[in-house]
């Protein structure tokens, strides 16, 4: 037998040796809630349990196949017959021996996101809708409207209008191709990621014997992350501990922040109600961070009002205060991170233990500019870089094409975007552009198009021939033609083109503001060349500062962090400020970010940004910094507010 009392803190014994019944197991970042579950699993099989009495489900198939590994390893041998994976792996698993009572053969097709799209594309086809995005959300799109309302159990109407901005009759036709969709699915026996999970829970609920049977067999239930879950995985758990009600969910709701995936913070926060008499443990000894960095994570989360509370206890000893660094305006913030950077990597740290978070990706734009204007290697996390993604370059096409008519790609990334404009069609239009001397002929001469090729031209020209009567003398005309190119058809385009085209929006008015820095077109698009020039050049490169939004820095840690851009209607995000709900997930993201660090903290704010429409705009640090307790950072340059008489918070905007 383990000698678990010397291999576990006090906190995490406790869980692995009294979780029998249901219970909660909130686990704070950093606490060892891997290890808990590992070794819980481990014990229940040294306590006689067969294996195929245990059901372990996590969220991705790393984390899965860790925490298998890790039980082999402490047992010295493979536990054959455990029930575990991914809840989509363990769905896949049950509806094979399952589905045939749903009318599927047991071999039946699983769709990838390509195979999906490409029967939603045929139906809208058959239906003689644009599939372009042009007119109608792209299969891509509806595609996601489908599986949100599928995975919080809404209507696919409700979804359309509340998360994607759709009118009602978009909103219905979405549905009826939903509907067809579902009906050819069932025609060629198969299923998509999604329906994995909704049969599974339908099984369980129009089949009491099913239900039996599995309730029976599974003696143990454990669930990792629980604070991820969503309507369809929550209900799934709830019905198959029914028989034995020993079911442990581990997680953190003070880490809940994917609720655009479908995630629903409820499922953990309900917990001892959809399982009365449940035991609730915390575990929250922290082996990451410094006492400085906790209290501060600490002061911050206690600030929501929904949430079991926690206080993250640190076992590290004390070390320095986390940094406050207060800018005049981005580019300012970006120089101080930068410095800070050269400054660790001259007291030889390496660059692959820095990392610099943010709420959006636009954040790191100028960033990842003077990064590479110091020759600092970087690699963007989880996404690409700001000026590789697919929106940013759109619209700088546009700019391309108007600085220099015979780029070939950027004509092919504008007019492919375009319906009745394919290969072949552009091949032949640009056959005829090579030739003209200059923007002014190209937009002159008559390519004789027809149709959708006609219209879809005549919108180019009217977007390029606007663009290129701007007088490039006048400060902002950069700014200028990136508006016209967003507002004339680019925003159309986004909304039906993208499920997340809300973010790209954002994005892309960030450019506006970007480029207005500029007066010299071509320096513009020769900075941001070299910016991805040495970026692709360092892709190999394994010792590289680490940028990343906060979301996808979720469950990882660096010796030193940045998060930039703390600014009020930055992060938290604007859109978020009045709606209590939302604020509260902005709030756990921040605390997110700060405890992803090890060593050293350090955030940073512009009090001054500039806007385009509006010209400069002064703000106040975020307010997830000004309710902190001042002594729990300190402040590099001015501080950011001082309490007057009335003890009152008043914020510094200083030139």
């Amino acid at each position: 037998m383990l000698d678990y009392k010397n291999l576990l803190n006090p906190e995490q014994y406790e869980v692995v040796k009294c979780a029998d019944g249901s219970a909660l197991v909130l686990a704070g970042a950093g606490s060892g809630k891997t290890r808990t579950l590992v070794f819980r699993v481990a014990y229940l099989l040294e306590k006689g349990i067969l294996p195929e009495n245990i059901l372990l489900v996590t969220f991705t198939n790393k984390a899965a196949r860790e925490m298998l590994d890790r039980v082999a390893e402490l047992l010295q041998h493979e536990p054959k017959g455990l029930w575990g994976g991914t809840f989509h792996h363990v769905g896949n698993l049950f509806l094979r021996q399952n589905a045939f009572r749903l009318g599927f053969v047991p071999n039946f097709s699983i769709l990838d996101q390509a195979d999906s799209e490409s029967l939603i594309k045929k139906i809208m086809t058959a239906r003689n809708l644009n599939t372009r995005g042009l007119t109608f959300p792209k299969p891509s799109v509806v595609r996601a409207v489908l599986s949100y309302a599928k995975n919080t159990n809404q209507t696919v109407e409700e979804i359309a209008s509340t998360e994607y901005g759709y009118a009602p009759n978009v909103g219905q036709m979405i549905a009826q191709i939903g509907e067809e969709y579902e009906k050819n699915k069932k025609i060629s026996s198969a299923m998509d990621f999604d329906d994995l999970l909704f049969y599974w829970l339908k099984l369980l609920i129009d089949f009491p014997e099913i239900k039996q049977k599995y309730s029976e067999q599974f003696k143990y239930i454990l669930v990792d992350e629980f604070q991820d879950t969503n309507y369809l995985q929550a209900e799934i758990i709830r019905h198959l501990s029914e028989k034995h009600g020993n079911v442990l969910a581990v997680g953190d709701d003070s880490q809940s922040i994917y609720s655009f995936r479908a995630a629903d913070i409820q499922n953990i926060l309900n917990f001892p109600k959809s399982f009365p008499n449940a035991k609730i443990f915390k575990i929250e000894s922290n082996y990451r961070s410094t006492p400085e960095i906790l209290r501060l994570a600490n002061d911050s989360i206690r600030h929501n009002t929904h949430q079991f509370k926690k206080n993250l206890k640190p076992v590290r000893g004390h070390q320095q205060l986390p940094i406050l660094i207060g800018s005049r305006d981005e580019n300012e913030e970006a120089s101080a991170v930068v410095k800070k950077i050269m400054a660790y990597y001259r007291c030889s740290e390496n660059y692959c233990d820095i990392a610099v978070l943010f709420r959006s990706s636009f954040h790191g734009a100028q960033l990842q500019l003077l990064l590479s204007q110091y020759s600092i290697p970087f690699v963007v996390r989880g996404g690409m870089r700001y000026f590789e993604q697919a929106h940013i370059k759109d619209v700088l096409a546009y700019l391309k094409i108007w600085s220099n008519p015979a780029d070939q790609l950027s004509w092919e990334r504008v007019l492919l975007t375009y319906s009745g404009i394919g290969e072949k069609k552009f091949d032949a239009i640009w056959a005829k552009i090579k030739d003209l001397p200059d923007l002014n002929a190209v937009l002159n001469f008559d390519f004789q198009l027809k149709g959708e090729a006609g219209i879809s031209w005549q919108k180019i020209v009217t977007v390029l021939r606007k663009i290129n009567s701007l007088e490039k003398k006048i400060r902002g005309f950069i700014a200028e033609a990136v508006e016209i190119v967003i507002e004339n058809v680019y925003e159309a385009y986004l909304k039906n083109s993208y499920e997340n085209y809300r973010d790209r929006l954002d994005d892309l008015e960030q450019l506006t503001n970007f480029v207005a820095g500029y007066d010299d077109l071509d320096k513009l698009l020769a900075d941001v060349l070299l910016s991805e020039n040495y970026a692709e050049a360092n892709e190999q490169n394994k010792n590289t500062v680490v940028l990343s939004t906060i979301h996808q820095a979720k469950g990882l840690e660096w010796k030193f962090v940045f998060v930039i851009g703390l600014r009020d209607g930055f992060f938290p995000h604007y859109k978020s400020l009045d709606q209590p709900k939302q604020l509260e997930e902005e709030r756990r993201l921040f605390y997110v970010a700060t405890t992803r660090a090890r060593d050293e903290l350090t955030l940073t704010y512009p009090i001054r940004s500039f806007s385009f429409k509006f010209g400069d705009v002064f703000g106040k640090p975020s307010m997830f910094i000004r309710e902190l307790d001042r002594s729990l950072f300190v402040v590099q340059g001015k501080p950011p507010f001082e309490e007057n008489e009335d003890g009152e918070k008043v914020v510094y905007v200083n030139d």
